[in-house]
């Protein structure tokens, strides 16, 4: 029904120009039970009465082979915990140990932003990751689900990720598959609570139910998504190979080992020149840092030639999309998915948002949609995260805070996103910052950022290769997931 007038509202709005951005939805209400309140721990807000929640819960409860509370006596889980808070120290990456935060959970690849220092964490138990484990963000945005792989295995994550062991091995993964469909997800969300910040409690579980497979299922979707977080690790692995080869051509070291000379070392502040011919009409201190300077006559010194993003050997084009008002759809086949910057480097953005088709048509074919081995780029807020669009995500669509970079060619793209993707591509994406509140760059800087081209043309196509055939896996990856959350999706709604 919803689904109908939703429609009906996109026919109105070709015919008649009439906007239903800000309609409110329609008031939904039920009853509650006295001792549905006291099962539910005495809360008395609406979320944890949802209607929709109640409606996957009865699905849950029809299946045919029955259900158990996900933390209980015959539950799958046996312990979850996240760890206290603590004070964190922080240090340069070559005195501490990376940490990662809560919104990096899912990503395939996360790299590390701060690092912690060994008086803060050596200390403390279960703050690195341990094998086996189901991974939860627990406040903000909650409900975000990982398992622990090669990627974050050994890793310190923050204490706002809960930790989930199992009695079997394989619920492991049948679990996370449960946790990816919507009526998991779901669910989950009833068990929130805070009136600004939303938590979970490791507690919460005992709350939600899920379907108890015969163990052959368990073992067919546990497999799957093992075989899916094995792909993303051999996937990384060939990343980090094109970056070693990348390093060992160009002879860079760490950027933090770069050594720059100052005007004057004696003050105790960083200070320098700039010729007037480099001033490019920029009068900001923070583009004129000798690092990028420093950088520049080092890849001269290093490469064959120097080439820039706006080369047409380089890229075909770089777009950013003007701003524009969103007419999402209900219906997913009447949409196209729509992400943010936020989500480039998860393997499945996990935004519920689809644009219209109808509406936006002709924008979707000149500026928001993706292609394969395109490359995105943030240009706000945080600057300058790299991604490059795997295969599923071709034709999906991304918002104006992300600049598309696309390559000339795919004899290129891989190796210009392994660049891109270095501390050294991000130091010179940055440099073009701009703006006193939210940092801001464009199409033209971008344009202008570096490109070394190697002495070497075999070791630049290898590492591009790699990273192709990384980007690849990623895709057969996905495709796994897909599959072990289409079989659980089966248990949850076959019926007796």
């Amino acid at each position: 029904m919803v689904e109908g007038n939703l429609v009906r509202k996109i026919d109105f709005l070709e015919t008649e120009g009439l906007d239903y951005t800000y309609l409110p939805n329609p008031l939904k209400h039920t009853s509650v039970s006295l001792s549905d309140v006291f099962s539910n721990k005495l809360r008395l807000e609406a979320n944890a009465f949802n209607l929709e929640a109640m409606a996957e819960k009865e699905k849950v409860k029809n299946n045919k082979f029955g259900f158990v509370n996900l933390w209980s006596e015959d539950g799958l889980v046996s312990h979850a915990f996240y760890p206290g808070r603590f004070k964190r120290i922080y240090v340069s990456k070559k005195d501490g140990k990376p940490f990662f935060l809560p919104s990096q959970l899912t990503e395939v690849k996360p790299k590390a932003t701060k690092y912690i220092s060994p008086k803060t964490y050596k200390s403390l138990t279960g703050i690195i990751i341990e094998p086996n484990n189901l991974l939860m963000t627990r406040s903000g945005t909650i409900g975000k689900c990982t398992i622990s792989s090669k990627t974050n295995i050994g890793q310190l994550y923050s204490d706002d990720v809960i930790r989930v062991t199992f009695k079997n091995h394989v619920d492991l993964g049948y679990t996370y598959a449960y946790l990816q469909t919507r009526t998991g997800q779901t669910i989950l969300q009833t068990n929130n609570y805070g009136a600004v910040v939303k938590h979970i409690e490791p507690e919460h579980l005992e709350n939600i139910i899920i379907p108890n497979a015969p163990q052959e299922l368990k073992e067919a979707i546990h497999k799957l998504v093992v075989e899916s977080f094995d792909l993303r690790d051999k996937s990384n692995e060939l990343i980090d190979k094109a970056e070693i080869i990348l390093y060992k051509e160009l002879q860079l070291e760490a950027l933090e080992d770069l050594k720059v000379e100052y005007l004057d070392n004696s003050v105790g502040v960083r200070n320098y020149t700039t010729k007037l011919s480099k001033l490019n009409l920029r009068l900001d201190a923070s583009y004129h840092i000798p690092i990028c300077d420093r950088i520049i006559n080092h890849l001269k010194m290093n490469c064959k030639e120097i080439k820039y993003l706006r080369n047409d050997d380089v890229s075909d084009s770089i777009i950013l999309p003007s701003r524009f008002k969103r007419t999402y759809v209900a219906i997913k086949e009447h949409g196209i998915k729509f992400i943010g910057g936020k989500q480039i480097n998860d393997l499945n953005p996990s935004s519920n948002k689809y644009l219209s088709k109808i509406i936006h048509k002709s924008r979707l074919e000149k500026e928001l949609a993706l292609k394969e081995n395109c490359i995105l780029i943030t240009r706000s807020g945080t600057i300058g995260k790299v991604s490059l669009v795997p295969k599923h995500w071709e034709n999906w669509a991304a918002n104006d805070h992300i600049i598309r970079v696309f390559p000339s060619n795919n004899n290129i793209a891989g190796f210009l996103y392994c660049w891109l993707n270095s501390e050294y591509g991000l130091q010179l994406i940055r440099q073009h910052t701009y703006g006193s509140v939210v940092d801001e760059i464009d199409t033209n800087h971008v344009g202008d950022v570096p490109l070394p081209i190697f002495n070497n043309q075999t070791k630049q196509q290898e590492i591009n290769n790699l990273v192709l055939k990384a980007n690849d896996l990623r895709y057969k990856a996905y495709l796994k997931e897909q599959e072990a959350i289409k079989k659980m999706e089966e248990i949850i709604n076959t019926t007796n």
